[in-house]
């Protein structure tokens, strides 16, 4: 006999709801803190009011544990069902979100609706992310191995962005980036991941070091580097993807040949390619040293991205001529970091000026303290003199003379460290961690890939928004605006990220229609 289902109350994950409200709790206490007033009245009563963004913060509070109660209700099946209708509905509002919205900033992202206005792009990331839990779920999807579907999952990660940047909304945008990381969990090959992580080191290695000359003053150190961290890419790819031991379960797998082409291709590029270049920089160095050539200028960046296109070169010929197609692929890699790494210069000149700043700023090439980097120089200020236990609830002295703009959306971390202090701050993140931490185990529990699949989502925008956000508070991260989750001021981000926590805790919560 059939065990009974459990009850809803008893399959919701209590511990997830727990570090919720904490979070809510402690939002609303940086919100004071951002928005009080020097003479303003502390009673509780004054912080309530609905005339004040912390009472109306308090709304939002309010209607957002009721839309979470709500959803714990509802079937659970009914995200399944109208997956695609609820992803459909949000690109049919991110499409004429621009020709309703209000210009704020810039943005045209923000509709407004009598005295209240919310932003369509915070509710498109649970849509996205029932939309791909959907698809993924589907009978007979496999990810690995499926270029098809691979490019259907980025599709429809894609759509909405593609939308939010025409409301020109750039920072909300970058966020489905993160669902790469929950591709990368259902079986997306682990080099493309690794792809972008290379593209991103090339770009930001490229520009930092671009103006810096060595050997003579007429090489870029940033166009050494980054040569060289291809060619120790490919070394490193080569002895993963392409040593015999890879290659199981291919027709050359065990055969004489594919060990020699093996050997004979770390070798060359070892010692023909990395060794060449460290060769060339060596002899550079010491004749550009001698008081000889002093007076010479030469720039061996062409003769370096000679030795790069002979590795592509021979690498894909390799490929072809032993019908080992893993080399093709690792060459056609070594082609895309060089073309990534002389496109990025041309790609930032193409921004819009305060874009290039941020940056500049952020990659200390110059120094901005009244324009860009006011903001995030203000912010550490703000976080460095709260200490260790902080100034107390209130008791902020920077956030209250409004040195720190978007204190209260944006840079709303740096309350949290002016008035609790770096034990409060850690707090703060330990709660964070807590909840990511339950998100990938609630995941991994799951009986079927629909859930799994939108609670990977879920992690991955939860774990972007929280890095970006601190990181960029803190100066490691560019400024590209996106909130803080539980604490920003603000209904339609708040609503948006208990939409996404509370449907998962709903999704699993009917897993126990699967146990017996």
């Amino acid at each position: 006999m059939q065990d009974k289902p459990k009850s809803i109350f008893a399959s919701i994950d209590w511990f997830t709801i727990i570090v919720y409200v904490l979070l809510l709790a402690m939002g609303w206490m940086s919100i004071c803190g951002a928005c009080y007033e020097y003479g303003q009245p502390r009673d509780l009563l004054s912080l309530a009011s609905f005339d004040t963004r912390t009472g109306m913060q308090l709304v939002w509070i309010g209607s957002s544990v009721v839309l979470g109660a709500i959803i714990l209700l509802l079937d659970d099946r009914i995200f399944d069902t109208f997956a695609y209708l609820i992803y459909g509905g949000l690109l049919l509002l991110l499409f004429v979100t621009p020709f309703l919205a209000h210009d704020i900033k810039g943005s045209l992202s923000w509709i407004k609706i009598g005295p209240f206005s919310f932003q369509s792009a915070e509710f498109a990331k649970f849509a996205t992310a029932l939309a791909l839990a959907k698809f993924m779920s589907s009978y007979g999807f496999r990810l690995q191995g499926s270029w098809k579907n691979l490019a259907i999952c980025v599709a429809l990660m894609m759509l909405p962005m593609v939308l939010i940047v025409l409301q020109k909304e750039t920072g909300s945008a970058l966020v489905y980036f993160s669902l790469f990381l929950m591709l990368y969990r259902e079986g997306m090959p682990g080099s493309i991941l690794f792809t972008g992580i290379a593209a991103v080191a090339y770009v930001v290695v490229g520009l930092r070091f671009a103006d810096e000359r060595v050997l003579g003053g007429a090489t870029s150190l940033g166009a050494i580097a980054v040569m060289l961290m291809i060619v120790v890419f490919v070394i490193g790819m080569i002895i993963v993807y392409c040593r015999p031991a890879a290659l199981l379960g291919e027709t050359a797998a065990e055969s004489r040949a594919a060990r020699m082409v093996y050997r004979r291709s770390l070798l060359e590029t070892i010692f023909a390619s990395l060794g060449s270049m460290l060769a060339l920089i060596g002899i550079a160095y010491f004749v550009f040293s001698s008081e000889h050539f002093s007076s010479y200028v030469f720039d061996i960046t062409p003769v370096l991205f000679a030795v790069c296109l002979m590795l592509i070169l021979r690498l894909v010929w390799l490929g072809f001529s032993n019908h080992l197609y893993r080399y093709v692929y690792i060459g056609l890699f070594a082609l895309g970091s060089l073309a990534t790494f002389f496109s990025a210069n041309v790609l930032v000149d193409h921004l819009a000026p305060h874009q290039q700043k941020r940056i500049q700023v952020l990659l200390g090439l110059r120094d901005d303290p009244n324009g860009v980097g006011y903001n995030v120089i203000q912010a550490k200020i703000a976080i460095g003199s709260g200490g260790l236990e902080g100034k107390g609830f209130l008791n902020g002295t920077q956030t209250k003379l409004k040195y720190v703009p978007e204190q209260e959306t944006d840079f709303i971390f740096c309350t949290v460290g002016e008035e609790q202090g770096f034990i409060g701050s850690a707090a703060v993140l330990v709660l964070f961690l807590l909840l990511l931490w339950r998100l990938i185990v609630v995941a991994e529990r799951q009986p079927y890939a629909f859930g799994r699949v939108y609670g990977y989502c879920a992690f991955s925008i939860f774990f972007f928004h929280l890095l970006i956000n601190v990181g960029m508070v803190l100066g490691l991260m560019p400024v590209i605006g996106i909130p803080l989750p539980f604490f920003s001021y603000g209904g339609s981000s708040l609503w948006g990220f208990t939409l996404l926590l509370f449907i998962f805790l709903r999704i699993d919560a009917g897993r126990s229609r699967f146990q017996r």
